[in-house]
């Protein structure tokens, strides 16, 4: 029953990712397993890589959490080819309904992401208006032209990769910021489909390299940070998944700009403007606010499914390493199972 919720959650992690100012990492966060999540990424090291030199693939499998990765890695495939494109297509026919979705279902878990700071003073209160600013500040920021340096698509997928991982921020919508979300995501991808392989690669494997880097140095950062400053992150979290609501909230203009694909003029997000209350009057206004309570009730019926009975402190065996037990019976991020018990 644990693969299938861990399943749920990755499928639902994938369909966030489509959303430009949606992340992953919120999905995460808001469901209880991203402590664990950066922690068994922290394991691909060269510990990991000299276990499966030697063969040792049932010990590297349980280092790394494989079956917790797994569950979640094979959540995030299915909702990228089947839920993923209805949500594109959503996105592209309906925004606003798709956008008073997500908002409902951030909005309404910013008070289980709060409880996860266990004592709040002076240093969490700085965090969490620290993480608002910056949230707030890239829904404001004009788009640079981009760049297909060979260095500036390494720090694309750096950039890109940590924003997707951390809670708050959106990868697709810093590529954006950065100029390259049109030459990364859609022209690449399309050399590499219109038989153009080594156009495409050109672009993508520097980028996938960033990307890579990215993801193994910020898990180990994250990771520590996590150890010795739990609250102030954890604040400092809230206030990047408080300061993304104002790029999801549904009732703005979006800037677009033209560009051809496979010889049809298509069109891509560079930003929003002119936010505004909905008009009460319509019918969508209602229908939206409708989804966006549907995405509210989600996350009471997640926090339903997450909790665990309490029961005892004890400490479990992670991949040869320890992870505590708290007495509610859950982890340190004080959500998912704790790596071990599936």
């Amino acid at each position: 029953m644990d693969d299938i919720f861990r399943f749920l959650k990755g499928f639902a992690m994938g369909a966030a990712n489509v959303i430009p100012g949606v992340s992953g990492g919120t999905i995460a966060f808001i469901t209880g397993i991203f402590e664990r999540l950066i922690e068994a990424i922290k394991k691909f090291d060269a510990t990991t890589a000299h276990l499966l030199f030697r063969f040792r693939v049932r010990e590297a499998w349980k280092r790394v959490d494989g079956r917790f990765l797994g569950a979640l890695g094979g959540g995030v495939a299915v909702s990228i080819v089947t839920m993923a494109r209805i949500l594109e297509w959503g996105f592209e026919s309906h925004p606003v309904m798709v956008w008073a979705f997500f908002f409902g279902l951030i909005a309404a878990s910013l008070p289980a992401v709060g409880k996860l700071v266990k004592h709040w003073g002076a240093g969490s209160a700085i965090a969490i208006l620290l993480g608002t600013g910056i949230a707030l500040s890239m829904a404001f920021m004009t788009p640079v032209s981009g760049s297909s340096n060979m260095f500036y698509l390494l720090l694309c997928g750096v950039v890109a990769m940590c924003s997707m991982i951390i809670p708050g921020l959106s990868g697709s919508f810093v590529l954006l910021l950065m100029g390259t979300y049109k030459l990364i995501m859609i022209d690449a991808v399309n050399d590499l489909t219109s038989g153009e392989i080594g156009a495409g690669l050109r672009i993508l494997v520097p980028f996938g390299i960033g990307a890579l880097v990215g993801l193994v140095a910020l898990a180990r950062v994250l990771s520590w940070l996590f150890h010795t400053w739990h609250d102030n992150v954890m604040a400092l979290i809230t206030g990047f998944v408080a300061g993304s609501l104002a790029i999801i909230w549904p009732w703005k203009d979006t800037l677009m700009e033209e560009f051809v694909r496979d010889g049809e003029v298509k069109e891509k997000i560079i930003g929003f403007e002119n936010w505004h209350l909905p008009d009460l009057g319509a019918g969508s206004t209602w229908i939206a606010i409708a989804l966006m309570l549907a995405g509210a009730l989600l996350i009471v019926v997640l926090e339903l499914f997450v909790k665990r009975p309490g029961g005892g402190t004890g400490r479990l065996t992670v991949g040869g390493e320890t992870a505590f037990k708290s007495a509610q019976g859950r982890d340190p991020a004080g959500r998912d199972d704790p790596p071990g018990e599936g």
